[in-house]
């Protein structure tokens, strides 16, 4: 009993009750002819599109800086190496290595700018970025008509000039990583091992810089930044560096995302990526100055899972194609639950 109490506690209520539900909801399926196999292979994918975004929130986390709501700086990055990519031409993993090649050095240099504003405003790191993150999205509704892309593939067809909406990498690098590994078990069980194998590069590169001495000094000036500073840590200077890496995995994290989806989605596609990696995280444990791997992992297939199954689960029950109402309701009540949860911010 004692044991069954303490479990409870470190996991938290909210959590075991969403898993609770996730388990239910897949008991369920095969009641309504919803299919079980098809429903957690399509849950992997996400967790696997997703998974290195919500990463994107621990660097940030643990220096103290706040859940990174301008996640967008860092999609935004991505976005230009990918149609840069594109323009190119190069095809294959290739294409894909250049597409990152680009986009990592400019979120290198849009989060050491944006570090050194988070830098001015101690305190309102969150309620900064939200803006900052908005404001981005905007000034490149504009940007990607005015940029000098050429390629028939993804300029406006009428006009000769701006780019699409929605531009495909179908024929460039489309499932790069999805399809390497790829494990299919029956004709509709399938698990993108490649997916997860970057997926857990990734994880394990961030947890392996947590352990070296820079990553240890992140976290002392995230857990007490007087404790550090009197320690010789540079506070300001291990806040941009986590801002800068934060950026960068968000880059890395929409290219991921874009391979597996098959499309990039430009103007105001970034606009909202920011909240449900941000539910994702919380809702695996994290606070908002401390954050883990496994708060990562958990949090992404628990999100994921439960705005996987709840669509196809209560249109099978209701008769009707409710899919999209659902999924909004059920991705803005997590996202609404996540981001009330009542946390104490250590200064």
């Amino acid at each position: 009993m004692d044991k069954i109490k303490k479990f409870i506690e470190n996991a938290g209520r909210p959590r075991i009750i969403i898993a609770l539900f996730l388990f239910v909801l897949y008991c369920a399926a095969p009641f309504v002819n919803v299919r079980v196999d098809t429903s957690i292979s399509d849950t992997l994918v996400r967790v696997g599109m997703n998974g290195v975004l919500v990463l994107a929130m621990v660097p940030m986390v643990q220096s103290g800086c706040g859940f990174n709501f301008v996640l967008p700086l860092g999609i935004i990055a991505g976005l230009l190496g990918a149609v840069t990519s594109l323009q190119i031409g190069i095809t294959g993993v290739a294409g894909f290595l250049i597409a990152a090649a680009i986009a990592i050095p400019i979120a290198a240099v849009l989060g050491w700018a944006y570090g050194l504003l988070l830098n001015r405003v101690k305190g309102d790191e969150m309620m900064i970025a939200t803006y900052v993150g908005f404001s981005s999205v905007a000034i490149m509704c504009i940007a990607w008509l005015l940029l000098p892309y050429t390629s028939p593939t993804m300029i406006w067809g009428y006009g000769g000039s701006g780019l699409r909406t929605t531009i495909s990498v179908e024929g460039f690098w489309l499932k790069i990583l999805s399809q390497y590994l790829y494990l299919q078990i029956g004709q509709f069980f399938y698990v993108p091992l490649g997916m997860f194998v970057f997926f857990g590069l990734m994880v394990f590169l961030v947890w392996a810089f947590f352990r070296t001495k820079l990553g240890t000094a992140m976290t002392a000036v995230g857990s007490n930044p007087e404790f550090a500073r009197a320690s010789g840590i540079s506070v300001d200077n291990m806040r941009t560096i986590s801002v800068v890496i934060s950026t960068v995995l968000g880059a890395i994290g929409i290219l991921v995302y874009e391979q597996s989806f098959g499309f990039i989605q430009l103007y105001m596609g970034p606009f909202y990526m920011a909240f449900p990696a941000v539910a994702a995280i919380l809702l695996g444990g994290a606070s908002v100055n401390k954050a883990t791997m496994v708060n990562v992992v958990v949090g992404t297939f628990l999100f994921q899972g439960i705005l996987t199954m709840t669509p196809s689960v209560i249109n099978s029950v209701m008769q009707t194609d409710m899919s999209e109402v659902i999924r909004i309701i059920v991705s803005n009540g997590m996202i609404l639950y996540a981001l009330t949860r009542k946390v104490v911010v250590k200064r």
